[in-house]
């Protein structure tokens, strides 16, 4: 069927005319309006063997991992993250490259037509398909057209009811777990847990990193009344001699004498990755964990040459802004207070000294919590909006910056704010760090790449 659509930015356009919760538009969580879909697109996404991510930091990082890992060992692999950066493809992809713009397409055409001069009644559950049902229905059929043999999904919201959750996965695998999304997913660690845990399948092993006690419990108990084999990084795999350089990462990965994979891997692996951070080490361990216990046949050169290049953008991505001076500035989405602590951690080993912070958030976010934790340590603060995608609460951010003994400065215009963040940052020759939103660090992404040089 020929697409209607000329350009995946025209698809773009009309699937953000369906309710999109990553704007805030509210909608009720269910699967079976998804699985139905699938039905009448002849279940694409068992066309592949697929392995499910979940987590609150780092999902997509060990995702990107794994799919490297899968690629280099001779798998044609798609890999399906959120959110994007700086275009809607990006969230479908191939491991290695892009998604060519024509599967895409043509994934859509098999799609957009359940939709299109529908209504509500037409559906399981009285309401129409949203944004993310419709983008991860277009990646499960692209994949499928793309002849891929594996595929790695990444859930967009929690778990248990993410539209992700229709796939039959081979594995399940869960990164750590923080207060996030409470407002959907419950307001307590084990109330979160309990919903990431919903991608557990029943014998189907399940993976962990390390996890915060009361979140493991759970992880634990699901698994065991599944019947899933639980593999745990802490317990089957170790991560010593970490090194963190403006190059990314490295690490020597073993295996437990407990683990089979010991007898395969007797001696520490050194693996490195261009992702930059102590935290990204022990995804290394994980991914390296999942896909050497699910390929049988991988070989140690093909999962270092994975991980070699597994890489996503605005995960501490490090520029060097050639227009004022060479001055470095450090792109990290990092919105909760775990993950923007482990990004200060990282930013002040390897910039030293004074610093700059261009900060924005989602009115959701612990704003208060991380202006604590930001606040004391920067000598140059500019608070502004994530761009206009998401709403914001400008008037709490700055109360909770100044509750916490900040000094600052606020520009609501989110593109004069990236401007003269990085201009003061240059002329006082401080490094720059962006963090907050995905959506601010693909707004200083745009205006990096339409400014003047």
């Amino acid at each position: 069927m020929r697409s209607r659509f000329s350009t995946t930015e025209e698809l773009y356009s009309y699937l953000l005319g369906f309710v999109n919760v990553e704007k805030g538009q509210a909608t009720v969580f269910k699967l079976d309006r998804m699985a139905e879909l699938c039905t009448r697109l002849g279940d694409p996404q068992r066309a592949y063997k697929t392995i499910h991510v979940a987590g609150s930091k780092g999902k997509g990082s060990v995702s990107t991992m794994i799919a490297r890992i899968l690629e280099a060992s001779g798998h044609r692999t798609g890999l399906y993250t959120s959110p994007h950066i700086l275009r809607w493809k990006e969230r479908i992809s191939l491991a290695e490259e892009e998604m060519p713009e024509a599967i895409i397409l043509r994934a859509a055409s098999e799609v957009v037509p359940l939709v299109e001069d529908k209504g509500t009644l037409d559906f399981p559950g009285g309401e129409l398909p949203t944004y993310f049902e419709l983008t991860t229905l277009i990646a499960f059929c692209a994949f499928r057209e793309a002849g891929c043999d594996r595929a790695v999904i990444e859930t967009g919201l929690g778990g248990r009811l993410d539209s992700t959750n229709v796939v039959d996965s081979e594995a399940s695998v869960i990164t750590p777990i923080e207060l996030e999304h409470t407002e959907y997913l419950g307001d307590t660690i084990p109330l979160i847990a309990g919903e990431k845990a919903g991608i557990i399948k029943s014998g189907r092993k399940c993976y962990l990193s390390a996890q915060q006690p009361e979140a493991r419990e759970v992880f634990a108990s699901v698994a065991a009344s599944k019947l899933s084999p639980l593999r745990e990084v802490g317990q089957l795999v170790s991560v010593d001699d970490i090194s963190i350089g403006e190059k990314g990462t490295s690490a020597l990965i073993g295996f437990a004498p407990s683990s089979p994979l010991s007898l395969r891997f007797p001696s520490p692996i050194r693996c490195s990755t261009p992702m930059i951070g102590s935290i990204q080490a022990q995804n290394m361990a994980l991914a390296l964990l999942v896909s050497a216990e699910l390929e049988p046949d991988l070989q140690l050169k093909d999962a270092v040459e994975g991980l070699s290049k597994a890489y996503l953008p605005a995960r501490f991505q490090i520029l060097k802004d050639d227009r004022y001076g060479g001055s470095s500035v450090v792109l990290d989405g990092a919105h909760t207070v775990a993950s923007t602590l482990l990004a200060l951690e990282s930013f002040e080993f390897l910039f030293p000294g004074k610093k700059a912070l261009l900060f924005a958030c989602a009115e959701d976010k612990k704003h208060a919590e991380i202006a604590k934790v930001l606040g004391p340590r920067f000598d140059r603060i500019t608070l502004t909006r994530p761009g206009t995608f998401k709403k914001s609460d400008l008037s709490a951010l700055a109360t909770s910056f100044r509750d916490a003994g900040a000094s600052y400065r606020l520009i609501p215009d989110h593109e004069k704010a990236i401007a003269k963040a990085r201009e003061e940052a240059a002329e006082l020759d401080m490094p720059l760090l962006v963090t907050g939103s995905f959506y601010l660090c693909a707004e200083f992404l745009k205006a990096s790449s339409t400014s003047d040089h």
